[in-house]
């Protein structure tokens, strides 16, 4: 299934997922792997989820575990990229053997000049930026139109939740890095409901 823009589907944990994203059309999956976490996977579970899909990047998630305790997992894991949690200072990430985006939020109210100086500090240190987590009270028209500005400029990954309802003409008309999903939780053992992430899916099928 071909998309119009890419999809990471974040917090792997199950085969039900990893299958059905990687069949759909997903550009990368993410697992949570900082041992600090207690819903962490282990490489062992990585390696049993990656084995069943192809044609994705994988990618693990840490918070603030030393870089070559990261390195160590990316290798046995046989991830493509991380997804940092903490910001960490550029000596550490020269030190990184893959890639890294950085897992960032959004601040209401905060001044544009503020926020492209954010963007700015970090854009030659990372690959990308993923804003997962829409706000509850969602951009106006001005920030939106900000943000628009800067994915333009900078490559930034947005949760499908800064669009409750119309998610295609969202990618197309801020046209993102692109489209953040959060994976879920097996209902038991091979069932697991996708009616939501299936919506989203296919309004970003390539006609």
């Amino acid at each position: 299934m071909a998309l119009i823009i890419p999809v990471m589907v974040r917090g792997i944990n199950n085969l039900s997922d990893a299958r059905y994203c990687a069949g759909m059309g997903a550009d990368c999956l993410t697992f949570r792997l900082d041992p600090s976490w207690p819903d962490h996977l282990t490489p062992d579970a990585v390696r049993e989820l990656s084995g069943w899909v192809s044609g994705v990047q994988l990618m693990g998630e840490f918070d603030g575990l030393p870089i070559e305790e990261i390195n160590a997992l990316a290798q046995a894991c046989g991830l493509h990229a991380v997804l940092l949690h903490q910001r960490r200072p550029a000596e550490e990430l020269a030190r990184l053997t893959v890639p890294a985006l950085k897992l960032m939020r959004w601040i209401p109210d905060m001044l544009p000049e503020d926020v492209d100086l954010r963007f700015r500090e970090q854009a030659s240190l990372y690959q990308g930026f993923v804003l997962a987590a829409a706000p509850a009270q969602l951009p106006n028209s001005a920030e939106l139109t900000r943000l628009t500005e800067q994915a333009r400029t900078y490559p930034i990954w947005l949760g499908a939740g800064y669009a409750p309802t119309n998610i295609r003409y969202f990618a197309e008309s801020v046209r993102p890095a692109g489209i953040v999903l959060d994976g879920g939780d097996e209902i038991k053992p091979g069932l697991r409901d996708f009616e939501e992430m299936e919506a989203v899916f296919e309004a970003l099928e390539l006609d």
